[in-house]
């Protein structure tokens, strides 16, 4: 039997999202959606009948247009129109994925009753979501400020039969797919266009998709670099809750304590040391990942705000009789987060790259390039040229996109947040960090065994053991392309529960 998840006005945890998604339930209505979203309509449906004045977006053109009245008889026209000329985006498609998750959060936002759209149309994106019907979006083309207007024309698009789906496999003509189901395309109602098309729900999305992964990989970022202390032979001294609680950062503990976790009874870590300090990749990473760890739990917060929001506009009040034009599509406040989420994912794979390199150095009786009979044997020397490449690539694409602005629409909308560029490059970041932590493990994973017979903790000694059924020791020079592939599949597989 099916689980569902009942679209209600109770809190969209990104813990709930994970599992909606992990678990492949199916969405639903709840009965308070369902009565929010009618009343809403019919009151608009009321106003429109007795209501002359111009109402942005409802009886009036769009944008810079904004003072066009629109005759009530091509309201319905008006919003198909809007639909269609707005479908422009343009470059890589979106992840599947990704797509999904904009489907449940436009529903999400929809359902509050603020926006005024047909109970049918967002019946129809239930319908979409639950039968995997992915609609075809562009990475491309949104500024991030009167919502993600082009990603979502693209997501909207099928319900008037137009547009392209991903179903059963492939790609093909929208109004195929409604056929099969025996569906007639929506007729869009005054304001539905306008509903579907203002909103965050790109940026949203992208977000809560590395954010996701980013809790993931913070963990994985702790376990790998205890790893690599291990096979650096490093010192456990600077874990004592002592030190943190002096400087006590929330990140910061957390870090320092599942450190100490992860060494416990380590053989490895109990030795006594020949040397007196480790350098700062190694010192400083309850500090290092645990500002990551802070960042990382800041953009949760606005992001969990965010997908239980009302993000079109005009917004409607049917208690105080309302219907106000605002800007709750802006994405100033993901555009920032996203930039800040970017810049604590690529701070993670920095240092990572710097115990990488501190590994193949040749220092604490480690064999240089970390391979017997370096010379015959380059070993581990170009993967680290390689999450070198990768790092710089991140610190490029960690500048902020928010602090950019254009022009848009003749004026009308002059200052843009640039969230959607912030939430693609975040997405680009978080995947190159799955590489350089996938390349420091590679190394850590060899350098530990250069520790024998002394053993590593339980927990890692079990870690290393399923890293390497994927990934056996490097004896002698072989093809390390496939070995960074089937690295970043191991992790890509671990799983982890982001309530602990």
């Amino acid at each position: 039997m099916d689980n569902f998840h009942y679209i209600s006005s109770e809190v969209l945890t990104l813990e709930q999202l994970q599992e909606i998604i992990s678990q492949n339930f199916k969405l639903a209505l709840s009965e308070e959606a369902k009565i929010n979203i009618a009343k809403c309509r019919e009151y608009l449906d009321k106003k429109m009948a007795t209501h002359s004045e111009p109402i942005y977006g409802i009886n009036t053109g769009f944008g810079s247009l904004c003072n066009v009245k629109i005759s009530n008889e091509n309201l319905s026209q008006l919003q198909e129109n809007l639909v269609k000329s707005h479908a422009c985006g343009t470059g890589e498609e979106v992840p599947h994925d990704i797509v999904k998750i904009m489907l449940l959060l436009k529903i999400q936002s929809l359902s509050y009753g603020n926006s005024g759209v047909q109970l049918e149309t967002v019946e129809r994106l239930v319908d979409f979501y639950n039968n995997d019907i992915l609609p075809v979006i562009f990475s491309q083309g949104s500024l991030g400020a009167s919502g993600d207007l082009a990603p979502l024309a693209h997501l909207s698009l099928p319900l008037l039969g137009e547009g392209e789906v991903y179903h059963d496999g492939f790609r093909q003509p929208a109004m195929k797919v409604l056929q099969k189901f025996n569906w007639k395309p929506i007729v869009l109602q005054s304001k539905e266009g306008l509903a579907l098309l203002n909103g965050t729900q790109f940026m949203s999305s992208y977000g809560c998709y590395v954010l996701l992964k980013a809790l993931k990989y913070s963990y994985l970022a702790d376990v790998i670099s205890a790893v690599s202390l291990e096979g650096f032979d490093g010192r456990i001294e600077p874990f004592n809750e002592l030190i943190h609680f002096v400087r006590p950062h929330k990140g910061q503990i957390l870090t320092a304590q599942r450190m100490k976790e992860l060494l416990e009874d380590s053989e490895i870590i109990a030795q006594p040391k020949q040397h007196v300090q480790d350098p700062y990749s190694f010192r400083c990473i309850p500090q290092v990942h645990g500002a990551s760890k802070d960042a990382i739990e800041y953009v949760k917060k606005v992001f969990t705000t965010e997908i239980n929001s009302v993000t079109d506009n005009p917004n409607i009040f049917i208690e105080d009789d309302l219907i106000i034009s605002g800007g709750n599509f802006h994405g100033q406040p993901l555009a920032l987060a996203l930039d800040f989420l970017g810049i604590a994912l690529a701070e993670l794979g920095n240092i990572s790259e710097r115990r990488t390199y501190q590994l193949i150095s040749g220092l604490r009786g480690l064999p240089a390039f970390l391979v017997d009979n370096p010379g015959l044997n380059s070993g581990f020397m170009i993967p680290q040229y390689t999450a070198a490449s990768i790092v710089s690539q991140n610190k490029q694409l960690a500048t902020p996109a928010s602090i950019d602005s254009i022009v848009s629409s003749n004026g009308q909308e002059d200052h843009v947040s640039m969230g959607a560029n912030a939430a693609t490059k975040a997405l680009k970041i978080m995947e190159n960090l799955e590489r350089i932590l996938a390349i420091e493990l590679m190394n850590a994973s060899q350098a530990i065994e250069y520790r024998k017979p002394l053993k590593t903790s339980d927990f890692l000694e079990q870690f290393i053991k399923s890293y390497r059924e994927e990934v056996p020791l490097v004896k002698e020079d072989r093809i390390l392309h496939y070995d960074i592939e089937k690295s970043v599949a191991f992790l890509d597989s671990f799983m982890i529960d982001l309530e602990d």
